[in-house]
């Protein structure tokens, strides 16, 4: 582990039309000791060719080709590569704000966090915003997240130092494999904290799982009951309280 580094870890499958934005956004910050892992997913576009334009001059980011298995299995890939003390997973379709890093760092060592996450607006296929900006509860413990998900993934920052490494549940493809990775830090951390700041800018696509809620059920129960291990009882009780909080969390 090199103290003080950044890892930011970035599946990409077919993901050419926006991860440009997603790396110009990491160039850009204003803290600037980070590594920057892409892991090329089984791309059929030109995905990597795009990303290898930029390695020419930046040294910093790398590529790693797979088979396609998921952005779990992809985020994993990235994560034992990782040489940093902090771990972000950002998304090839997603940007950060320029002082999002240094932002969130700085937020870290103020709560003495090993957790934390932001606000982040909510934009569409051309980069306009479609609803209000989420504003992040100030913290979370493990029975909050149980009953919905204030970390979005884009703004998840963890340091590793005191716990290690956590990677995801790659049985989980894509669905609900970044929510089960906040579930296990957390459960190790006891509490997350929110920065109110609106710090990154998630893209919900037409066809993102979630924007299509019913996708998500059976995988949403299968993290009370067979991950968390949850009774009958209980998962039915926070599955309501997650159809509930999504209710309001995506109304316009």
């Amino acid at each position: 582990m090199e103290k003080g580094l950044v890892s930011i870890i970035t599946p990409a499958y077919n993901a050419a039309r926006y991860i440009s934005q997603t790396i110009d956004s990491v160039i850009t910050q204003t803290f600037k000791n980070w590594e920057m892992i892409i892991i090329d997913d089984g791309s059929t576009d030109k995905s990597l060719a795009v990303v290898k334009s930029y390695m020419d001059t930046e040294k910093r980011i790398s590529i790693y080709s797979q088979k396609n298995g998921g952005s779990a299995a992809a985020r994993n890939n990235g994560i034992k590569r990782a040489k940093g003390q902090y771990i972000c997973l950002l998304d090839a379709d997603d940007t950060w704000e320029p002082t999002f890093l240094a932002s969130q760092l700085k937020f870290m060592k103020e709560k003495n966090a090993t957790l934390v996450y932001s606000s982040h607006t909510r934009m569409d296929e051309n980069s306009k915003e479609i609803l209000k900006p989420y504003i992040v509860p100030k913290q979370v413990t493990y029975r909050d997240l149980l009953k919905t998900c204030s970390i979005s993934c884009l703004t998840g920052v963890y340091d590793t130092e005191p716990f290690g490494k956590v990677y995801l549940k790659e049985e989980f493809k894509s669905l609900r494999d970044d929510y089960i990775y906040w579930l296990e830090i957390i459960k190790k951390t006891k509490v997350a904290y929110g920065n109110p700041q609106i710090l990154a800018n998630y893209r919900m696509l037409n066809l993102s799982a979630t924007r299509k809620k019913n996708k998500l059920i059976i995988p949403q129960f299968k993290v009370y009951y067979s991950v968390e291990k949850l009774n009958l009882l209980q998962s039915v009780y926070y599955m309501a309280n997650w159809a509930l909080f999504g209710f309001f969390k995506y109304r316009k």
